[in-house]
């Protein structure tokens, strides 16, 4: 008879861990197919550079991510918005 109660508790314990693990799991931030999409429609080819700015930009280097797609042929504001949506920064 002490063996319900028991299962029943490591069940609940169970439950309630897997919770917390998806409740304090980084939400995913990288979108670089975002970003690259946002570059070639303000005119870039996608390239190992465009591509590349974009990784920048998912983690966190916004400018670095900017400059590598200016140099691209990517305008300013085009640029920071594809930037913003690879690290899915709030505009």
């Amino acid at each position: 008879m002490h063996t319900l109660p028991r299962i029943a508790s490591a069940l609940a314990a169970l439950t309630l861990a897997l919770a917390g693990a998806v409740l304090t799991a980084p939400a995913a931030r990288a979108d670089i197919p975002a970003c690259t999409r946002m570059a070639e429609l303000a005119g870039a080819t996608a390239t190992d550079s465009v591509t590349a700015a974009c990784g920048r930009g998912v983690v966190g280097d916004l400018q670095s991510c900017v400059t590598g797609l200016t140099g691209a042929g990517v305008a300013g504001g085009a640029a920071t918005g594809a930037c913003r949506a690879a690290a899915h920064e709030p505009r």
